[in-house]
């Protein structure tokens, strides 16, 4: 006696060795014995052959059309030897039963499975969703097989325009646009982004990299809404006439310098910070805004302001401006350049100039200092401030050596063509401004602190920085206290204690009383957008040094190692791993090959070429004032 049985969801034949009632002692056609439940039995036959049983089987169930089938069946639940029955008009084979059985096993639309060989007809209102449903998932499976093929020779399908930034940076992998794409990447081994490339979905490898960073970070746009500014008291005028000193692509001016002749031959050097504090209240529509943003975000060629262009036009330390400036003034000894007395007022200043590094620096350099010439404007009051900054890091413990071979780097893009610029760290404009700004930095911080107002202060302590509401030494600065208040228009945090500043300079209560939870929320919320928008501004800078490579068309480039294969090139601030280099000590120059450079990957692919004398290279990083 030969068997039909279920076992895991399929249908298999055997024949029986041992009936035991509740089980069976069973020979799979391979020869195989195996206990199976008698629950599991479908059918019992002695014909045809167990070899020709299956294969008859499913040959008459692909003659049974579904739909036929699906009238012939009762209302109710049924067994499918009674279907069989119904369907041939006698009482049926085994084999005419196993084909039905299979046909209605096969068909789950159709005929809705209720327990060992039972069925049930699915009502006609549930069949036609169905029926709908699987049409639309054939139609589906056909668009993304589609869809595949087009990817895989590398043409975009026009479906593929409306949804390119999902694609690339939150695929949803539900959808079939994603399916498609997937299945593409595996076949022609490239990744999404280089794939939609080869396609021409990406004509710019540059908005590819700052389109994500919008997607992920500006999800409704960097447009502005409306700003209205608030209204303040008339401010007092200053006798000072300020100047700035600034890149020249610099439109959110926030510092600015005067120097006056006191009467008992003192100096008296004003620092004049930009005011919005003023024009944004806490909780206004505007500073909602700067809140939400909380930093303006640089990039080489181009930035996202922290504020709308009407609210810094309406606070930039414009030249031929007056503008609304919280201000210190420090009265200098003229012989010892020791501070003497100082104080702090919200004001109104006149700023006379602007200076730019780029024309300031031929003029105003260790060089020009040191051969006496000051035959240009502000020369004078450049030289007395350079002066006066070199006491001020004297008298922090930081006094620096002029001949540090640390440099800044400046990037310039002009029609898509990319220009690196240097400018040696500690040079006399980088000093005047640095630090004054940490003079009016940490001299504010320790005012707010005296009179119990919270702020957001910048801590350093065994290397580590980190932001806090309480007031701890700045180790790297050499000060007991350090924050940010001096770059109102650029940081959240310095309008934030701009605010503080300038109430406790009106004698009113603090805008944000001790244990506000909106001074924790920012310092939680500014450190992390500050590090995304850090991390950016780093990936953009890595992308226009591999664009200059291929612009020059460089082919050989010299690298300091600065540990195993980790390398920095000598002229423009790219880092990578030259990992056919062969193992060096930290501090080699090397000269490598350029290879194949990736813009999509930020990758650079090189080949080592020689190693020449070992030197040291200085790797250090400084807080910025």
């Amino acid at each position: 006696m030969n068997i039909l049985y279920e076992e895991d969801g399929s249908f298999k034949v055997g024949s029986i060795m041992t009936d035991n009632t509740s089980s069976l002692q069973i020979e799979s056609l391979s020869g195989k014995r195996s206990k199976i439940k008698a629950a599991n039995v479908m059918l019992r036959f002695t014909q045809p052959a167990l070899g020709e049983f299956m294969a008859q089987a499913e040959s008459m169930a692909e003659q049974i059309e579904t739909e036929f089938l699906w009238e012939c069946c009762p209302p109710d639940e049924f067994a499918f030897e009674q279907t069989a029955e119904e369907y041939y008009g006698h009482k049926p084979s085994p084999v005419e039963s196993a084909a039905v059985m299979l046909r209605l096993h096969g068909a789950p639309i159709y005929f809705h499975r209720k327990g060992k060989g039972r069925y049930r007809a699915a009502p006609a209102d549930v069949l036609k969703a169905a029926l709908a449903g699987a049409e639309k998932k054939r139609l589906q499976l056909a668009t993304q097989a589609r869809y595949t093929e087009q990817l895989c020779q590398f043409e975009l399908p026009a479906d593929f325009a409306d949804h390119l930034k999902h694609l690339l940076y939150q695929p949803d992998r539900n959808t079939i646009e994603v399916k498609a794409l997937e299945a593409a990447c595996a076949a022609t081994h490239l990744s999404a982004a280089h794939l939609l490339h080869r396609c021409g979905a990406l004509p710019s490898t540059h908005d590819f990299h700052l389109n994500k960073f919008l997607f992920e970070n500006f999800p409704k746009g960097t447009d502005f809404p409306a700003v209205e500014l608030g209204t303040w008291a008339e401010l007092p005028l200053a006798t000072a006439q300020a100047f700035s000193i600034d890149d020249a692509s610099t439109t959110e001016i926030d510092d600015a310098f005067s120097i006056e002749k006191l009467a008992n031959g003192h100096w008296r050097i004003g620092v004049h910070i930009a005011a919005p504090a003023l024009g944004l209240p806490r909780d206004s529509a505007g500073d909602a805004i700067a809140g939400s943003r909380l930093s303006t975000v640089y990039m080489p060629g181009q930035k996202i302001t922290m504020l709308p262009e009407s609210v810094v036009q309406a606070f930039t330390l414009n030249a031929d401006h007056v503008c609304p400036a919280l201000s210190m003034y420090l009265e200098v000894d003229c012989e010892s350049l020791l501070i003497t007395a100082s104080e702090s007022r919200v004001e109104r200043v006149h700023i006379a100039a602007n200076l730019r590094h780029d024309t300031l620096e031929p003029l105003f350099n260790e060089e020009t200092l040191a051969a006496g010439k000051l035959d240009y404007a502000y020369a004078p009051e450049l030289k007395l401030l350079w002066d006066f900054a070199n006491k001020l890091e004297a008298l922090r413990g930081k006094a620096s050596d002029n001949s540090t071979s640390q440099v800044d780097y400046n990037f310039n893009i002009v029609d898509d063509r990319v220009s690196i610029t240097t400018r040696r760290r500690g040079s006399p404009i980088d000093k005047v401004v640095s630090e004054l700004m940490i003079l009016v930095n940490s001299t504010w911080g320790k005012q707010l602190d005296e009179h119990g107002f919270p702020g957001i202060y910048r801590t350093q302590n065994n290397g580590k920085v980190k932001m806090s509401t309480v007031a701890a030494p700045h180790q790297g600065l050499g000060v007991a206290q350090y924050m940010w208040s001096s770059s109102p228009l650029r940081r959240y945090v310095d309008m934030v204690n701009q605010r503080q500043i300038i109430a406790m300079l009106n004698d009113s209560e603090p805008v944000y009383a001790k244990n506000d939870p909106a001074l924790y929320a920012v310092v939680r919320d500014f450190e992390t957008m500050y590090g995304i928008y850090n991390d950016f501004q780093r990936q953009m800078e890595r992308y226009w040094c591999l664009r200059y490579l291929q612009q020059e068309n460089i082919e050989e480039i010299t690298a300091i190692v600065l540990r195993e294969n980790l390398v920095k090139l000598t002229n423009i601030p790219l880092v990578f791993k030259a990992h056919s280099m062969p193992e060096q000590p930290a501090g080699s120059k090397v000269t490598l090959g350029v290879g194949d450079i990736d813009l999509l990957d930020l990758n650079l692919h090189t080949r080592f070429i020689s190693v020449e004398t070992p030197a040291v290279a200085a790797v250090a990083t400084e807080e910025a004032a």
